[in-house]
């Protein structure tokens, strides 16, 4: 299992952590909206029991083994858009997208 961080993305969670503090980056997901899932991205305060920690060019990258199976072969990337700037995930176990942009369905894990 693995989950991957654009180069963009390790500089900006660098950043994140330089500034604010905290462990890595925490991943999840989260049952939302009107296709089922959304994305949950945070710093990591602490690192739980359960937890899988990946190292992403010096990053920890922290993910429940409850939300691992549905991130499992993503990549993260940090883009840009005019005054918008946001994390965005390229998941193959997606297999459809809510018309907002907001929530997602899963392949089944």
């Amino acid at each position: 299992m693995a989950i991957k961080l654009t180069q963009s993305a390790t500089e900006r969670v660098k950043d994140y952590l330089n500034h604010d503090g905290g462990l890595g980056l925490r991943l999840g997901v989260r049952k939302t909206g009107c296709s089922g899932w959304a994305y949950t991205v945070q710093i990591a305060e602490e690192i739980q029991e359960d937890d899988v920690v990946f190292d992403e060019n010096g990053v920890k990258v922290v993910v429940s083994s409850d939300s691992l199976g549905f991130l499992d072969g993503s990549e993260v990337d940090f883009v840009s858009e005019g005054l918008n700037r946001e994390f965005r995930f390229n998941n193959p176990n997606v297999s459809e997208e809510c018309g907002c942009g907001e929530s997602f369905t899963i392949n089944p894990v």
